[in-house]
């Protein structure tokens, strides 16, 4: 069994049975995902379109992509045909991109709406007001060509655990806020990455994104 396959499945051991595993595979060549796909992982996370579109052409089509970085209005076009789920929805007028290539894809596109909980301003993420306003958007059918399916955070870039458990813990107040509301059905809350998703399980994550915990470092 290589490396990588062993850190996967230590990783996997450790995760309860409610929570996915997204693996992190940016900056990583094709044949090292491949080795995670050998090992059963259908579920990899990109950050940039013209990674992600070269692996989808080289990569099994089984595989479930997740664009999990900050993504521009004009590229959505180029991933709205195979897209599994965009986690990282920022912005109303990404939002609108988005709902306005699925129409032309003919499908209806899975989101997360990216929450703002770090204190790091380098961090992308809709405020309260926004993600209120999107929502409200939302549930009145203005956008039909997309799937809210939950929400996505990153905590602060830090070693204090109980600072990242709080922001954890307040983006799981909000999922669980709307969840089961008669307007959406949410299902996935993301957060938790390599060093902090034992933290965002004990706060109610569905996804965590794993990347340098199964690949090694880039």
């Amino acid at each position: 069994m290589s490396e990588i396959a062993k850190r996967l499945e230590a990783i996997k051991n450790t995760l309860p049975s409610h929570v996915h595993l997204v693996a992190v595979s940016k900056t990583h060549p094709s044949e090292i995902i491949l080795d995670a796909y050998n090992q059963g992982q259908r579920l990899f996370g990109e950050n940039r379109v013209q990674e992600l579109l070269e692996k989808y052409e080289l990569l099994p089509k089984d595989i479930q992509w997740h664009l999990i970085g900050h993504l521009q209005t004009k590229k959505v076009r180029q991933i709205a045909p195979f897209i599994s789920l965009i986690e990282s929805v920022d912005s109303l007028k990404l939002l609108k991109e988005i709902d306005k290539e699925a129409a032309k894809a003919a499908r209806r596109i899975p989101i997360l709406l990216q929450v703002f909980i770090a204190t790091e301003e380098s961090k992308f993420g809709l405020d309260q007001t926004e993600l209120s306003s999107i929502l409200t958007e939302i549930a009145n059918g203005k956008f039909p060509n997309i799937e809210l399916r939950g929400f996505m955070g990153m905590a602060t870039f830090t070693d204090n655990k109980e600072k990242i458990a709080e922001e954890f813990s307040f983006l799981n107040s909000l999922f669980e806020k709307y969840k089961d509301s008669n307007s959406f059905n949410l299902d996935i809350l993301s957060m938790g990455m390599s060093g902090d998703y034992p933290i965002a399980i004990e706060n109610g994550a569905t996804h965590v994104r794993v990347g340098s915990a199964i690949f090694g470092s880039r």
